[in-house]
């Protein structure tokens, strides 16, 4: 898919610099308000990753500081000189402040914070911000950012792309509560699949229609597919991307509406499944479920189903057991295949010589006989 090619992309060339747009960042958070309006009453909440000039986290948190009972709101950016800018210039709300040193706005990282109402006002908001250079360039593995993180009660940010795995491994190093974007794919991740099959991280209220739209400074524009970067708004446009978290909301805690086996092969809206049922796999005690709306509410078996599960996962309706993976770090495999094996499947299912690694995924047996993997896929069990 080309969003996904463009995601891989920017990962790819460490090009991280993607705006979050306020009004997603507004949505997600009512989501775990209306869930419970105390979810950020009192805490010290860190946006580490961040620009605080540009970024509509320290912009959505800063004007409703009063509104979430924050206690102190933390918001940390890289120095210039890490990122890609070819013409940088300084904003004015830097140049204009008497903390302004053109020696370290290139290689210092800043820090912005938020206490009380310093202009004396009579409200806390976004001008009450007091900034300072850190000693660093910002990065959030450095010891001044990592004391920082240890201060705080919850972590939200849009992290690196490049960084994903190692900012994950950041935030639970320190058992912190977090909200967090990053792709579909990263669910999968050795570093992150295990925190979300213990019920330590979980799926986000997610973006409208699953549509996420990022802002991308003009610096940084390069070509991408058609339908993905819009000149006129300057947002790029992601399908793959979620919201990660292991704060409360009351989606996670909606079952899901599902039919029977039997009628599913029965009344089912999948042709395919209808016409071959349910397969068992061939290295997997369990069955394969290629649609999530087609899981029999009366299977008691496991369950292999797509990644996009986890969307509608119900902790309370299915508990996870593990992914089918190359590495069955989870010992659930109960057939590995030869590399012959491998070379075979892949002669007869494309004609030519080549290898079919039969061992990263599910396998089922077609009714020729011939060995087909499947998608990435979850394994589950209903509770």
């Amino acid at each position: 898919m080309a969003n996904n090619t463009n995601l891989g992309a920017a990962k790819a060339a460490k090009n991280d610099e993607f705006y979050t747009q306020y009004a997603d960042i507004q949505k997600e958070i009512n989501a775990y308000l209306e869930y419970n309006p105390d979810t950020f009453r009192d805490k010290v909440v860190l946006l580490p990753c961040d620009d605080p000039e540009w970024s509509n986290f320290t912009r959505f948190f800063a004007q409703n500081f009063e509104r979430l009972g924050l206690k102190r709101l933390i918001s940390t950016s890289y120095a210039v000189e890490s990122k890609k800018y070819k013409n940088y210039q300084p904003t004015l709300f830097e140049t204009e402040s008497p903390m302004f040193d053109i020696d370290k706005t290139r290689i210092k990282g800043k820090i912005f914070e938020l206490t009380h109402d310093t202009n004396q006002n009579g409200r806390i908001d976004i001008d009450d911000l007091e900034w300072h250079y850190l000693e660093g360039d910002g990065d959030f593995r450095s010891k001044e950012v990592c004391k920082l993180r240890d201060e705080a009660d919850i972590i939200v940010t849009n992290p690196p792309f490049s960084l994903f795995k190692e900012f994950v491994s950041w935030i639970f190093e320190a058992e912190k509560k977090c909200l967090i974007i990053g792709s579909q794919g990263a669910v999968g991740y050795k570093e992150v699949f295990p925190h979300i099959m213990n019920n330590r991280l979980w799926l986000g209220n997610g973006f409208s229609a699953g549509n996420a739209y990022f802002g991308l400074p003009k610096e940084l524009v390069r070509e991408f597919a058609s339908g993905v970067y819009d000149e006129k708004t300057g947002l790029v446009k992601f399908r793959n991307c979620c919201w990660l978290t292991n704060l409360e909301h009351g989606r996670r805690h909606e079952p899901m509406k599902l039919m029977s086996m039997k009628d599913n092969l029965r009344f089912g809206r999948h042709k395919d499944l209808k016409e071959n049922g349910y397969r068992h796999y061939v290295n997997y005690d369990a069955i394969e479920v290629p649609y999530t709306d087609s899981i029999p509410d009366d299977y008691l078996g496991v369950m292999g189903v797509p990644i996009t599960f986890l969307d509608k996962y119900c902790p309370e309706q299915f508990k996870i057991v593990g992914t089918c993976e190359n590495l069955d770090i989870y010992g659930l495999k109960t057939r590995t295949f030869t590399s012959e094996e491998c070379r075979a499947a892949y002669q007869r299912k494309f004609g030519k010589p080549g290898t079919y690694d039969l061992n990263a995924a599910g396998v089922v047996q077609m009714e020729d006989g011939h060995y087909e993997k499947v998608y990435q896929r979850i394994l589950i069990q209903k509770i």
